[in-house]
């Protein structure tokens, strides 16, 4: 955690970079090669774009037919334009991903991307209710994503979990009875229940307080998608009354002191994912993110690329991004990094586990110590 000087002021990590984050220089490859862990990613943000025009093909979908002309309509404008235009990028993937074959290559293919890029732990996210369009029961749509899972896993050395998403325009009664199916997967990797969709039109998320009773009483964790929209934190203080450890963005609770605060006291951990807010417009650019400053006022924050193809961006490269725009060190990093194992909806065993192997790494890269460590 975060420390603090005896006037309550947070202490700094210590010191400036001393390797230059710049792409392409020593600390972008430190970060590049460096162990990592990811909370916040989704599975229809992150098709690639060959697997998308096979998919096409061999489904008949209406979609480009050509790579470059694929690339444009997966890759999503990198300037900021609505929440409600950035969904409309997964209107294509999830079309594709509507068969158990597709949700399994799918999710193998996610993992072994993120093992290249040494993310040794990721929760990957992905509202089954979504892939039932053309045949598949809600089960099949877990099913084959657990599936992927046991398979990427066999294929790397990364760590996965899963998180079923429920949305907030389906009926309450839908993601109740979601919450109950996925609750009955978690021998196959489901880890949690989140809550996603358009904040705007539905901003009570208390409306689906049901489904995350079920999961609670069933043990599965739970999350909360909140934070999107430019309204002062009142969607994360919502959020908030679900009682949930990590709230999924978060970022505009900088607007409120007090939530700041009550996120501080209560140890709820935001899973920001900055580049994303950028093209959803929560900021204008990713210089006016306030990861940094909501890391340096104890609130607990993980790094994240919510969607890597429709950001077009890796977590390496996230984090070097991050880094130039808002001032975040090294140390700092570092720090949210192992941080992102802490709270990780893993067996605290398996954490443990992660977290001794990160550390004997760093072991090697002095430079991701802060200044003032003992």
């Amino acid at each position: 955690m975060k420390r603090f000087n005896e006037e309550g002021a947070p202490l700094s990590d210590g010191g400036g970079d001393p390797l230059q984050l710049t792409s392409g220089g020593p600390g972008a490859r430190l970060i590049a090669e460096m162990p990592k862990a990811e909370l916040h990613l989704h599975l229809d943000g992150s098709l690639r774009v060959t697997t998308a025009l096979e998919l096409a093909a061999t489904r008949d979908v209406d979609a480009p037919r050509t790579y470059a002309e694929m690339f444009a309509a997966l890759v999503w404008d990198p300037h900021p334009t609505s929440q409600a235009n950035l969904l409309r990028a997964f209107e294509l993937p999830v079309a594709l991903m509507q068969d158990a074959e597709a949700l399994e290559r799918v999710t193998i293919e996610l993992i072994e991307a993120k093992a290249s890029d040494n993310v040794e732990y990721l929760e990957i996210r992905w509202a089954p209710l979504l892939h039932i369009q053309r045949g598949l029961s809600d089960a099949e749509a877990i099913e084959a994503v657990c599936r992927g899972r046991r398979e990427g896993m066999r294929r790397t050395d990364a760590t996965v979990g899963l998180i079923c998403v429920a949305v907030r325009s389906h009926p309450p009664e839908d993601n109740r009875r979601l919450a109950a199916l996925a609750a009955d997967y978690q021998d196959e990797g489901v880890v949690a229940l989140d809550l996603a969709g358009l904040e705007a039109h539905y901003p009570d998320p208390l409306d689906h307080r049901a489904a995350f009773e079920v999961a609670a009483a069933a043990g599965l964790r739970t999350t909360v998608h909140a934070g999107e929209l430019q309204d002062g934190g009142a969607g994360v203080r919502r959020a908030l009354e679900l009682g949930v450890p990590r709230v999924a963005h978060g970022a505009t609770a900088i607007a409120d002191p007090q939530l700041c605060a009550d996120l501080r006291a209560r140890e709820v951990t935001l899973d920001v994912c900055p580049t994303s807010n950028v093209q959803a417009a929560t900021f204008a650019r990713l210089e006016d993110h306030p990861v940094a400053a909501l890391h340096r006022l104890g609130v607990p924050v993980s790094i994240s690329t919510d969607d890597p193809t429709i950001s077009n961006i890796t977590l390496s490269e996230e984090l070097v991004a991050v880094s130039a725009a808002t001032g975040l060190t090294l140390p700092e990093l570092w720090r949210i990094n192992l941080h992102g194992l802490d709270v990780a909806f893993v067996e605290p065993d398996r954490a443990s586990e992660l977290r001794a192997r990160f550390r004997r790494w760093a072991d090697w890269a002095p430079e991701l110590a802060p200044a003032d460590a003992e």
